[in-house]
């Protein structure tokens, strides 16, 4: 990209210490699945970045990371003692001694960042969501009857009301009057069901058909919306190197396709006013 292009496309904010951190993180993750032969593969605004920027796309704030869940269950053994100092592995049930809920996705944190004042709601999830992190998302196998697959997102959809009975706090301005509806009453149901027993129902559906000869996969631990993306096998089974900045992560061997499924068009540039951070950018703090 020229560099008047990249002034063009500048976000109005300075993220070089967000990217720089996030791309710490994504070098530790590409180092030890390397090391023991795992394979992830970069995601969503990740993998449009080295796509259509060779890197970061300037205006994003955050970076993303999908495995398949055997390759998660390998990595998640071996992350932990692998991780340099100031970086650790969150995952859901960690939150609020195992009775919180922000969602079921885990995450590399990077704790020399902090990214909200401490208050009553970092304080209710530990303080382990004040940090830069970059998600780690986890594809399973999606029948391919099209009235199965709707029926297993339906019902993850239905657990992660549950689960949202469980969150410091609920926003319903995003919602229309039914959804609003909707959210309460799964929530005040969710709050009668501890936090363990909803997530024990979220694995259980996320692996229920893995193993079989389905061709599809779906992200089964993102929000509902994004249950809807839905990748087929042959797209990712493989893993090309792509070069992202002055390193190269693991893509989809078919990194077009997917980029076509998640983005349509996606190498048509969003209006210029689009051009923003999306995760509170403006506060966060990157110190080491």
């Amino acid at each position: 990209m020229e560099e008047k292009d990249r002034q063009e496309l500048s976000a109005p904010y300075d993220l070089t210490p967000i990217h720089e951190a996030n791309l710490k993180i994504l070098k530790e993750i590409d180092r030890i699945c390397r090391k023991y032969k795992i394979q992830y593969l970069i995601d969503s605004g990740t993998l449009l970045g080295a796509v259509r920027h060779q890197g970061f796309i300037p205006w994003d704030d955050d970076a993303d990371v999908a495995f398949t869940r055997d390759n998660y269950e390998k990595f998640a053994k071996v992350v932990r003692k692998e991780l340099p100092r100031g970086m650790k592995l969150l995952e859901p049930h960690q939150l609020g001694k195992g009775n919180a809920f922000y969602d079921f996705t885990p995450r590399i944190l990077y704790m020399n960042s902090k990214t909200h004042e401490d208050g009553p709601e970092m304080q209710f999830y530990g303080g382990r969501l004040n940090h830069l992190w970059v998600d780690l998302f986890i594809q399973d196998d999606l029948p391919e009857c099209k009235g199965k697959a709707a029926f297993v997102r339906g019902l993850h959809t239905l657990v992660y009301g549950l689960a949202m009975g469980h969150r410091y706090e609920l926003d319903y301005s995003k919602y229309g009057s039914l959804g609003r509806i909707a959210v309460k009453v799964l929530a005040a149901a969710g709050k009668r069901i501890p936090m363990k027993v909803i997530r024990r129902m979220q694995h259980s559906l996320a692996v229920r058909y893995n193993g079989g000869d389905s061709r599809l996969r779906y992200y089964s631990n993102y929000q509902p919306d994004y249950l809807q993306v839905t990748i087929e096998k042959q797209w990712n089974n493989q893993a090309v190197d792509l070069p992202f900045e002055d390193t190269v992560l693991m893509a989809p061997a078919n990194w077009d396709q997917v980029l076509r499924q998640i983005y349509g068009d996606y190498m048509q540039l969003p209006p210029r006013e689009n051009r923003v951070p999306t995760h509170s950018a403006i506060e966060i703090q990157v110190t080491g």
